[in-house]
């Protein structure tokens, strides 16, 4: 393994770990020998992505992954020509409306952001992480993505959901999406929460961005969400046609 894609990997688990990290509880959770990873965790800490506790020798991301994340942002097109709309669309229906960049079957990242005043229970931040296949982003991704169908059923399978649709089900749901170009999640992601989503329309084979909207399904009836979908599809037509 490259030491970059080692050091990447670093990142990831630090990034999800609710709290620091030993050298050992790093290397023994990536299958690094100690010393191979002690060596990337003090050039990370050198460029100040991640900070060492002194007196515990536990590892974090560091202050320094901010001003990495805020250059990627400031630079993206897609955040900046998306927010507007999600201002607009959050203001309008009352949802968290929610700019998304897709990374293959691996993973979707909050890329920008619009929250509602109505409390929900799905903890959302700029840069947050989801499955790439879950909820109704996910079935776009499956619908408009164009991938291999044994590895979309072996990333679904791995799944963890409140409601969990049966694959059958779900497949189903996947052609209607493909027919009517938005998704609706009610309540199978996050009990008592819908979550609309859109793609955002590309010329290439792979699906690079979406929109979504989450909020309460007792906010959200049938003909709201359906209004809210068809609003987010020319929301994301109009960003497809800037970002080309």
């Amino acid at each position: 393994m490259p030491a970059v894609t080692r050091a990447l990997a670093i990142l990831r688990l630090l990034g999800r770990s609710r709290t620091p990290l030993g050298v050992k509880a790093i290397a023994r959770e990536l299958g690094l020998v100690p010393s191979t990873a002690l060596h990337i965790l003090r050039a990370l800490v050198a460029e100040g992505v991640v900070r060492v506790d002194a007196g515990t020798k536990q590892y974090s991301l560091g202050v320094g992954m901010l001003s990495l994340a805020r250059a990627v942002l400031e630079t993206s097109g897609f955040t900046s020509l998306v927010q507007p709309d999600l201002d607009l669309l959050s203001a309008r229906y009352g949802v968290t409306a929610i700019g998304l960049e897709l990374i293959g079957l691996e993973h979707m990242v909050v890329v920008a952001l619009s929250r509602s005043r109505t409390p929900i229970r799905l903890h959302v931040d700029v840069g947050s992480r989801f499955p790439a296949l879950i909820s109704a982003t996910g079935r776009c991704v499956a619908a408009f993505g164009a991938h291999p169908p044994a590895e979309v059923k072996k990333r679904f399978r791995l799944l963890q959901w409140q409601n969990a649709p049966a694959w059958e089900t779900w497949c189903k749901e996947v052609e209607v999406v493909r027919r009517q170009g938005y998704s609706i999640d009610r309540g199978n992601y996050i009990g008592g929460v819908t979550v609309v989503a859109v793609p955002v329309p590309t010329s290439r084979p792979t699906l690079s961005h979406s929109i979504a909207a989450v909020g309460l399904s007792d906010q959200l009836e049938r003909a709201a969400a359906v209004a809210l979908a068809r609003d987010m599809q020319k929301a994301a037509a109009t960003v497809a046609s800037r970002l080309s």
